[in-house]
């Protein structure tokens, strides 16, 4: 985020400035001019990057509809945070490697940055409108662990406003358990704006979830899927995954690599078995 950004949110935090609404309305316009930045650097992704900014420009009318703590405007912040880095990953098309296509175009590439590590980009074509994969996404995403036989559990452990939540994962282990049991903590925040819709996310921690017995706490994010309905054909769903995690302990960097591919494919066959029933 940019330095101003920071500022301006730290100095909401403190409680003798939460009530002075012009300081949160500077932090919604310094978000809103980061990502009008971003969608000024490159013809590819811009058109729906210019769509998210328009829709953070709402952001300070819902700051001053209810006083947020110092804590909510905490996870708030965190939440645009992994939003921007995402976007800025997504933005960059160069480097990208491919790690697999599968037999149906659905396809993997692979990245490695500096700051963040390798992060993996799922591409895929889903034959639902983006309506239908949205309320699955959002909406229903505590039945996660319902469809997906990576994921054993997903809850909400808190709402703030209507964009944020923080949520608790549980991933099954594979095959074999060469994994072995992992678990998360993040915050996810959600923007739509007219046919573009971005669900971004990050580790977080949270009161109400410490580290748990038998898991290994697992760090992931930024990360972030993107939805936009196929050109000419309203009725099919471009799903983009942006995927980077860090699953801790002691593992080779082939059987990461193999695993978390592998994830993001069997992901986007549940998905479409789910969206069919």
């Amino acid at each position: 985020m940019l330095p101003a950004t920071s500022k301006l949110c730290a100095a909401i935090s403190y409680r003798h400035l939460r009530n002075m609404t012009g300081l949160r309305r500077q932090a919604a316009v310094a978000i809103s001019q980061e990502l009008s930045r971003l969608a000024s650097r490159s013809p590819g992704p811009s058109t729906w990057i210019h769509q998210v900014r328009r829709r953070s420009s709402l952001l300070s009318s819902r700051l001053e509809e209810k006083p947020f703590s110092e804590t909510e405007m905490s996870y708030i912040k965190q939440g645009e945070e992994a939003l921007q880095k995402s976007l800025r990953i997504l933005e960059d098309q160069d480097d990208w490697k491919t790690e697999t296509v599968a037999g149906n175009g659905d396809k993997v590439l692979s990245k490695v940055l500096p700051d963040v590590g390798k992060v993996f980009r799922l591409e895929v074509v889903v034959d639902q409108p983006l309506d239908r994969v949205y309320g699955e996404l959002v909406d229903n995403m505590e039945q996660m662990g319902d469809w997906n036989p990576n994921v054993k559990e997903v809850r909400i452990l808190e709402k703030i406003g209507k964009d944020t939540v923080i949520t608790h994962e549980k991933a099954a282990a594979p095959p074999g358990n060469i994994v072995g049991p992992r678990d998360f903590v993040s915050v996810r925040c959600s923007r739509r704006r007219g046919s573009t819709c971005v669900l971004a996310g990050m580790s977080t921690t949270h009161g109400a979830m410490p580290e748990q017995e038998g898991f290994i706490r697992a760090e992931n994010g930024p990360t972030c899927m993107v939805l936009r309905p196929l050109p000419g054909s309203p009725s099919q769903t471009r799903l983009t995954w942006l995927l980077s995690i860090d699953l801790k302990g002691w593992l080779p960097k082939t059987i990461i690599n193999q695993v978390l591919s592998q994830t993001q494919v069997d992901f986007a066959k549940h998905l479409r078995q789910r969206l069919a029933r």
